[in-house]
């Protein structure tokens, strides 16, 4: 039943951007004696919805391998300040050209065992989803802090709709979409390639009410990777 699920969703979201490339080569095609920009309008569009097919693919493949602890004992240490300060600093001048202030309280010399590039995807999709869902002139905080029993805790919050606490459990599966976010670009697989990374690092992945928006917290063991 669930592979039948992920499958059917995977064919509903791969139609759409499938139908609008082969729309666009067909349109140039029956243009006759057009010229070049032509033509390169029609590749760049084809082009976008390739990238938005294996983008699609790349997130189904990492989300697989760390469901299944493949990368477990790939693990090494990781300086999680210095991947947060990356991501921030690459992050804030896509915030700042939709409107909205991005900012961050990165304590320093936080290390962590974990896979850099899952982790890396993972906090950039709570980046993504939180700048896609924030209102213009929104602000975004993204903190990473020592808890007092010698945790580590990064979290995520923006000020968009939020998520109902009757559904947080729900969007961590593939494919799900709530309706407010039909009207925006996406497959669904964000935030459960974030839970299957958490998993993965034996973290405590917490989504809760940011009043107004969504707060994302993951919470790193002190005593390292312990997954569930």
């Amino acid at each position: 039943g669930g592979m039948r699920l992920v499958t059917d969703s995977l064919a509903h979201d791969l139609r759409s951007p499938l139908t609008r490339a082969k729309g666009s080569i067909e349109t140039a095609l029956r243009k006759r004696g057009g010229d070049a920009a032509t033509y390169r309008e029609a590749l760049e569009q084809t082009a976008g919805e390739l990238e938005t097919i294996q983008h699609t693919f790349d997130s189904l493949i990492n989300i697989a391998q760390a469901e299944a602890g493949l990368n477990r004992l790939t693990l090494s240490e990781l300086d999680l300040s210095a991947l947060a300060g990356d991501l921030l600093e690459v992050y804030q001048p896509i915030a700042e050209d939709a409107g909205q202030d991005l900012d961050g309280a990165i304590a320093p010399g936080i290390t962590v065992k974990g896979h850099r590039q899952l982790l890396g995807q993972a906090l950039a999709n709570l980046l993504d989803n939180a700048i896609k869902y924030s209102p213009a002139g929104g602000r975004i905080s993204f903190d990473l802090a020592a808890t007092a029993d010698g945790h580590a805790e990064l979290s995520v919050a923006d000020g968009g709709p939020g998520i109902p606490a009757e559904d947080r459990e729900r969007v961590l599966q593939r494919f799900v979409r709530l309706d407010v976010s039909r009207g925006t670009p996406g497959s669904g697989l964000g935030l459960s390639l974030v839970a299957a990374v958490a998993k993965l690092h034996g973290t405590d992945l917490t989504l809760e009410d940011n009043a107004p928006g969504l707060k994302v917290t993951l919470t790193f063991k002190a005593d390292g990777p312990n997954p569930q």
